[in-house]
């Protein structure tokens, strides 16, 4: 059965800054760079009017990971995303996510709204993570959960970093 995770950021700036980010290849970069981890990459960026597709790779050292994790898979995890962006439609934006261990039974989906929130902007994400394991998918799905969650705080971070330097 699928964990359900769900996370929102407020931004000080409007939803258009905050879009423009998110749509603009050098913030892709810069984020792999600062938050990605070890090893990151940016496999493929289309930029199109207002729009984005971005796919990277990431990796989770073992010495990272909980033991629950390294006895099923052992090594470090390496963990390919995409993530998706439409166009600015009046003061909201849609998306998609997605994530997969290599060599694991799971994944990671979900939709991205950003919506304007008093003078700032809201991004709320929501998903499921689902890993295919008898006796263990659950323990794995509430590991990968807390873990996403903690990188979603830092790419958060970041972005509030980026949007003010770029006004």
């Amino acid at each position: 059965m699928a964990r359900h995770i769900e996370h929102s950021a407020h931004y000080d700036h409007p939803v258009a800054t905050v879009h423009a980010a998110l749509t603009d290849e050098r913030y892709w970069q810069s984020r792999l760079q600062e938050v990605g981890g070890p090893g990151a990459t940016l496999d493929r960026v289309d930029v199109g009017d207002g729009t984005i597709d971005v796919a990277m790779t990431q990796a989770v050292p073992a010495e990272h990971l909980p033991s629950v994790v390294t006895k099923i898979r052992p090594g470090d995890l390496h963990i390919t995303r995409t993530e998706s962006w439409g166009a600015l439609q009046g003061d909201r934006a849609e998306g998609t996510f997605s994530a997969a261990v290599e060599g694991a039974p799971g994944q990671l989906r979900g939709t991205m709204t950003l919506t304007a929130d008093g003078n700032g902007s809201l991004l709320v994400m929501e998903g499921d993570v689902e890993v295919n394991l008898p006796i263990f998918g659950s323990k794995v799905e509430a590991v990968i959960a807390g873990q996403v969650l903690e990188l979603l705080d830092a790419e958060e971070d970041f972005t509030g970093k980026w949007t003010a330097q770029s006004r």
